[in-house]
């Protein structure tokens, strides 16, 4: 790993630690976890690492294979606002963690992520790993809805990401070969396994080459349409609707929506749209994946990719593209933007006998289109994974 060359070279000593967190997909659920809505989830194979030694003093010396500026702070006096760059992550998650336990150690790292940014949660899974790290030299250990929540709180509240808890739940709960099913309502989860009988499938990831932060991205105003979406119908059937930073799509029964919908602005009826046939399609793809239907579950995908096209309005004309690709390509049985879809990546459920042809074929006509992203764009081929191990 990169990540332990670098540490090695830096500091002339084997690293005591590496710290490992992977990536996710979530094929159902997109755009409803900060509604308190329902996620189908796969952690993969391929993640954040961070090879890491205590520091006494309590300094916290972290550098990145992927970005040129080395952080450092001290774990007793984390900046108050965040700085504006990567390490932003890592402050965050210090903070979260200072607050609930004493901190006496730091640590000299290295991190390194396996792929792109964009779309795989990765700023998750940079927290995630830091955490695991500072906690175990420290002598702490977090229990995994502990994990989740304190690396939500991270992003929440001093990056500025009103992000859900989708990211941070498949990273930690979710196993090989086994669906996540998470309420976001009331945090209840379920591993469902693989049947049997379900056709063999791995996982494909395609870069469109444009990475993305979703600090600067549409990510919470879409949010906040929801919100108001929620509250609007509420108020519209008389209904209690409290404050409106509190107001979800959840509190809202169905046939409040059916019923009211044609009052809402266009853009507040098209999110909520999204989110009621997006519950109902996660729901339906857990049935699916139960019975070992793959050819039902990945049309379902493919359907809530049109969905975050058309209701969500998300996702720039490369995903798009990307998008429309996998749907006429062979041997794909379903696929969507990864994560927010602004920018970053599409990940697609693919036959593994025919992922050399996939691959050459939606590079070949999606370079067709973008050519100058040529030597940026890139795809993978991935399978189900354990969670981080704390």
């Amino acid at each position: 790993m990169k990540c332990v060359e670098l540490y090695t070279n830096s500091y002339h000593k084997e690293p005591e630690g590496i710290s490992f967190c992977p990536y996710r997909v979530s094929p159902l659920g997109a755009h409803i976890d900060h509604q308190n809505g329902k996620i189908n989830g796969f952690a993969i194979d391929k993640g954040v690492y961070i090879a890491y030694s205590a520091k006494m003093n309590g300094v916290v010396e972290v550098q990145s294979v992927n970005f040129p500026k080395r952080a450092q702070f001290h774990v007793l006096s984390v900046p108050e606002e965040k700085e504006g760059d990567w390490a932003d992550h890592l402050r965050g998650a210090t903070r979260e963690l200072g607050e609930k336990y004493p901190l006496r150690y730091g640590i000299s790292a290295v991190i390194e992520g396996e792929l792109p940014i964009g779309g795989l949660s990765s700023s998750a899974a940079v927290i995630i790993s830091f955490l695991s790290a500072l906690a175990k030299v420290n002598g702490i250990t977090l229990q995994p809805w502990e994990m989740i929540l304190m690396a939500k709180a991270a992003e929440n509240k001093y990056v500025g990401v009103n992000c859900g808890k989708l990211d941070q739940a498949c990273e930690v709960l979710c196993r090989k070969n086994e669906l996540l099913y998470l309420d976001c309502l009331d945090d209840s989860t379920e591993l469902i396994p693989k049947n049997s009988e379900i056709k063999p499938f791995k996982i494909a990831i395609f870069f469109s080459g444009l990475e993305r932060s979703l600090a600067n991205s549409a990510y919470n105003l879409r949010q906040d349409e929801c919100k108001a979406a929620a509250y609007s119908l509420l108020a519209y059937a008389g209904m209690p609707y409290g404050k409106f930073a509190d107001a979800r799509l959840r509190d809202v029964p169905r046939d409040v929506f059916d019923t009211y919908k044609e009052r809402l602005p266009e853009a507040f009826r098209k999110r909520a749209e999204h989110y009621f046939s997006e519950i109902e399609r996660t729901e339906a793809g857990v049935r699916a994946w139960q019975n070992g239907d793959l050819e039902e579950y990945g049309r379902l995908v493919f359907a809530s990719g049109e969905s975050s096209i058309t209701n969500y309005e998300c996702g720039c004309a490369e995903l798009i593209s990307l998008y429309n690709i996998m749907r006429n390509t062979d041997g794909i049985y379903g696929g969507r933007f990864s994560g927010a879809g602004f920018k970053g990546c599409c990940m697609a459920l693919i036959d593994p006998q025919k992922a050399e042809e996939i691959e050459f074929n939606v590079a070949k006509q999606y370079l067709k289109e973008y050519s100058g992203l040529e030597g940026k764009y890139c795809s993978f081929i991935c399978d189900t994974a354990d969670g981080v191990k704390l």
